[in-house]
């Protein structure tokens, strides 16, 4: 009964940190978004009232890096035997850098904190780590999944189709387009509310 059970619990475990990351990573990109200016104001200083987005959402990048981190690791372990060595090394390798890189990037932009020359300086560095780096590994990283979810049956036809169009815009628009980037959490949310679903059958 116990592989059984681990079995059952794994797709719920893989839904519910696919939602929390969805949530917590758009509340962070949202919150800087809104702090921080961008286009021709992005050497502004930060606004002395909206200093407090900035400290909530660097406060709340590392929980997103730790739910992400859960999602993969429940993925992993409900493709089980049936696992694809080349894409999983594909799947545990870009998310791993995507974390690394979002952690980066939330360092860096933490240095808009500081009343010093150095904080337009994090700013930009911040912003081309998350949106040309981050964005570009977490592409290759929906890529491999909706790889995983179309082969193992977890994902239907549309779902999977979605994770490759998703994936698409995050490689080919990078920091072309402002707020491109909360396409990763609508699709994690998407993908934790079905797994969710799926495992609650």
């Amino acid at each position: 009964m116990e592989p059984t059970s681990a079995r059952l619990r794994t797709p719920r475990a893989a839904g519910t940190a696919g939602i929390a990351f969805a949530v917590l990573l758009a509340a962070a990109i949202v919150l800087m978004r809104l702090a921080i200016p961008s286009g021709d104001g992005a050497d502004a200083a930060v606004d002395p009232d909206k200093r407090w987005a900035v400290r909530v959402a660097l406060e709340i990048v590392p929980f997103a890096g730790i739910c992400f981190l859960w999602f993969m690791g429940a993925v992993r372990a409900h493709a089980g035997e049936a696992e694809d060595r080349f894409v999983a090394t594909v799947f545990l390798g870009s998310g791993f850098v995507f974390v690394a890189t979002l952690f980066v990037a939330a360092a860096a932009a933490g240095t808009v904190l500081q009343e010093s020359a150095d904080a337009g300086f994090g700013r930009q560095y911040a912003y081309t780590v998350l949106t040309t780096y981050a964005m570009r590994m977490a592409a290759v990283f929906v890529f491999a999944t909706s790889t995983i979810g179309r082969r193992l049956g977890i994902f239907p036809r549309p779902l999977a189709l979605l994770g490759y169009v998703t994936g698409l815009v995050l490689i080919l628009v990078g920091s072309g387009i402002p707020w491109s980037e909360l396409i990763l959490p609508a699709w994690a949310l998407v993908v934790g509310l079905h797994v969710l679903r799926v495992g609650m059958r």
